[in-house]
């Protein structure tokens, strides 16, 4: 099976999920999306297949996510600020052939093995 994450290596949920995956013997590509952010068209198109919207994808611990008004604003303004400063994109996201997760709790990577 193949697997794409969106990583963070400095956060323990993602390096958990990291670990989860490889121990299923998945064939995984790893994007560290700080230093290679994801497309506007990408997250929306992550977060639609995830089945959450882009401010449920929001990170709001350690940015200034809330002060910007982030969770409340329209899925492109939102997607415009992740693009800009990918540390407001929680982590990790998950795509395999099977969907789509955003793994918090890492056991969520589960649903989609």
């Amino acid at each position: 099976m193949k697997a794409t994450i969106w990583h963070n290596p400095n956060c323990g949920t993602s390096r958990n999920t990291l670990a989860l995956l490889q121990e299923a013997g998945a064939d995984v590509t790893v994007v560290e999306y700080l230093k290679t952010p994801p497309s506007a068209e990408k997250l929306a198109q992550l977060y639609r297949d995830a089945g959450i919207t882009p401010q449920q994808g929001l990170r709001l611990r350690g940015t200034d996510a809330e002060e910007r008004g982030l969770p409340a604003a329209d899925d492109a303004t939102v997607l415009a600020a992740m693009v800009a400063d990918p540390k407001l994109i929680e982590r990790p996201l998950v795509e395999t052939d099977k969907g789509v997760r955003l793994c918090r709790p890492k056991e969520k990577v589960q649903e989609i093995l």
